[in-house]
């Protein structure tokens, strides 16, 4: 069997080694241009094309895909799937019309839940409890097409999106086998999707990431987890930017913002219902350090308002 397989980064990563172990034949790995990165802006290739080229097999990284010379080399191919993976672009219709058997995406959610660029943020910042992965065929809109499979996972109360993130990478590699197993055997299911349950996983913006603390505690508490370790939720401590990387519930209320409390274990704060204690942080310019090493060095008044610049 003949696969193109697209994807870039370390959770696309998975996909490709299930694709490898399967022994099946992997023509050509499509992957988005090397990036700047660090300091020095060093042009740096996806984790997808650095696993790629360990196995010697041919990457392109192509700046569109609108591009005729890239689509005449993938329709060359003549390849039975196209397998993508968080790859980062829109598939055109040519495109999604090449392959002998379909075009099939590996998802962040049990859609139609979640949809779109953050499923596994939005998952953690909704509070969900049960996740996991869809193998779908693709289709013209934004992850509507039909289901071959999905894989749920509980989703555990002290995960953050990064720990999420990596036990669906590793789930994604038992759903890419299946979706091999299934065309192997002559039949890969096909079930549509109900629409109408169909929620959508906006790209994160800075909007997201603000704490103002004028929600209830649990819903603050999810915010961090689901954008931790990045891009982390931030809020401000004498107008110095503080990125919120773990907090835990706490027993204290008082005004929206406050501080009320820093004996707790970290840096308890008042919200709409309730309170949160922010145990693990990041000031700006320094690296992540526990809440409480960051008060031996700096003090915070009991009473402080946050956000206040």
């Amino acid at each position: 069997m003949k696969i193109v397989f697209m994807g870039t980064p370390d959770f696309a990563v998975y996909s490709l080694q299930a694709l490898q172990e399967s022994g099946v034949e992997i023509a050509l790995v499509v992957t988005q241009p090397d990036r700047p990165k660090g300091r020095g802006y060093t042009l740096t290739p996806s984790p997808v094309k650095k696993y790629a080229t360990e196995l010697g097999i041919e990457v392109i990284s192509p700046a569109s895909l609108k591009d005729e010379d890239v689509l005449q080399k993938l329709e060359g191919i003549n390849a039975d799937m196209f397998i993508v993976t968080a790859y980062g672009r829109i598939l055109s219709k040519r495109i999604l019309d090449m392959p002998k058997i379909a075009c099939f995406n590996v998802h962040a959610s049990i859609l139609p839940y979640w949809r779109g660029a953050a499923p596994i943020n939005r998952a953690i910042m909704n509070g969900d409890r049960v996740g996991g992965i869809t193998v779908q065929y693709m289709a013209e809109g934004v992850d509507t097409g039909d289901v071959v499979l999905t894989k749920e996972i509980e989703i555990k109360d002290e995960w953050c999106a990064g720990d999420y993130h990596d036990a669906l990478a590793v789930a994604s590699k038992d759903a890419v086998k299946q979706l091999l197993a299934y065309a192997e055997g002559g039949s890969i299911p096909r079930t549509p999707q109900d629409h109408e349950k169909a929620t959508h996983a906006a790209k994160i913006g800075n909007e997201d990431a603000y704490l103002t603390f004028d929600e209830p505690a649990s819903c603050v508490r999810n915010r961090i987890r689901g954008l931790s370790p990045a891009p982390a939720a931030f809020f401000f401590i004498n107008g110095r930017r503080i990125k919120a990387r773990k907090a835990i519930l706490g027993s204290g209320s008082g005004e929206i913002g406050r501080v009320i409390s820093t004996d707790k274990g970290g840096i308890e704060i008042a919200c709409a219902e309730g309170s949160v204690i922010i145990t693990e942080l990041c000031p700006e310019g320094k690296g992540v350090c526990d809440a409480n090493s960051f008060l031996r060095g700096n003090k915070i008044e009991i009473g402080l308002k946050v956000n206040e610049r």
